[in-house]
């Protein structure tokens, strides 16, 4: 097909003509991009206005992990992780925003408004936040989960020469798959390794059923972290129980009862978890503190809650802890 060659002055006026609209497209562009920036940025902005203006808020309620007084609403890792349990999207926004520089100013806004301790996974990202929280003189206490996976984690030594936390705990996800393949053994020895490192030792789970065995065989476990959701529940285990299996992990709404059932008849101290069934029951403000009445009224008064906080769209630092100061006070 042979196309008419237009006069080179039509071709210069309509490059003329089309410079406005990509020059207005690209300012289109770059004020989306401003825009988006924009909602990402507000709450370090925010963290960084009331850095320079510092306002402490009143102690939350606090409990004891050993020798240490934490508060009983502890920051969790998993959206600094991206780790999203919703979708790829979700969990790659999640990693994106939380630069290690707003990591830090998380930790500083989480310790202004009494979150006096925070669990974290040793990441580069991790370790870091934590050595740089410590400079600018944060007092905040760390408990690292961890499992000694050949590949992935690093030696229990090294974790306490990066980041001094002062409670190691078995990842909850290495626990359940270590029970259901009948070497529970290999839990019980972590838990002996960390306390002869000198730390707390703890044990996490989704599965209250692997909860109730650890106390029932009087482990010497510090601590338990208990999954308000039993997200690692087989699919034959669905498939028997249920008569069907769920897309992605599974969610039901007893869970929360039956885990709390159990950690109400363990005497250590247990960080319940997922008590927003990762992110499920926030679409609306009062169901997220509805959550927070729950678990503290179904928890011992020697528990507390992790909670993982995304606060992009809303202060849920301040939320989260004005909800803790409201129902966990015992």
């Amino acid at each position: 097909v042979h196309l008419p060659v237009p006069p080179a002055g039509r071709t210069a006026m309509a490059e003329a003509e089309r410079e406005p609209r990509r020059a207005g497209r690209r300012d289109f562009l770059r004020t989306l991009s401003a825009t988006a920036a924009g909602c990402g940025l507000a709450f370090s902005q925010t963290a960084r206005g009331a850095e320079e203006e510092p306002v402490q808020a009143d102690p939350l309620p606090a409990i004891s992990l050993g020798e240490h007084r934490i508060s009983r609403l502890v920051a969790g890792w998993n959206p600094i992780g991206g780790h999203s349990h919703t979708t790829w999207n979700m969990a790659q926004f999640m990693r994106e925003y939380f630069t290690e520089e707003r990591t830090v100013e998380f930790l500083q806004h989480c310790e202004r408004s009494g979150i006096t301790a925070w669990q974290f996974d040793h990441t580069e990202k991790g370790v870091a936040a934590i050595k740089k929280a410590k400079e600018s003189g944060s007092q905040m206490k760390f408990i690292c989960l961890h499992a000694e996976r050949k590949g992935v984690d690093a030696s229990i030594q090294k974790v306490i020469d990066d980041t001094g936390p002062i409670a190691m705990v078995h990842h909850g996800g290495v626990t359940d798959a270590k029970f259901r393949a009948g070497r529970s053994q290999e839990v019980h020895d972590f838990v002996k390794k960390v306390h002869d490192h000198g730390l707390l030792a703890g044990v996490s789970a989704h599965n209250p059923d692997n909860i109730k065995q650890i106390a029932d065989a009087g482990w010497e476990n510090d601590l338990f972290m208990t999954c308000f959701y039993y997200v690692t529940r087989p699919k034959d285990e669905q498939q028997e129980k249920l008569g069907k299996v769920t897309v992605g992990e599974p969610f039901f709404d007893s869970d929360p009862a039956e885990m709390t059932a159990v950690v109400r008849q363990v005497d250590q101290p247990c960080l319940g978890f997922k008590i927003l069934a990762a992110g499920r029951s926030c679409w609306q403000p009062k169901s997220v503190e509805k959550c927070f009445q729950f678990a503290f009224e179904n928890l011992k008064p020697i528990d507390g809650v992790i909670v993982g906080m995304f606060p992009v769209y809303r202060d849920e630092v301040a939320d989260n802890a004005a909800h803790t100061r409201k129902y966990a006070a015992v």
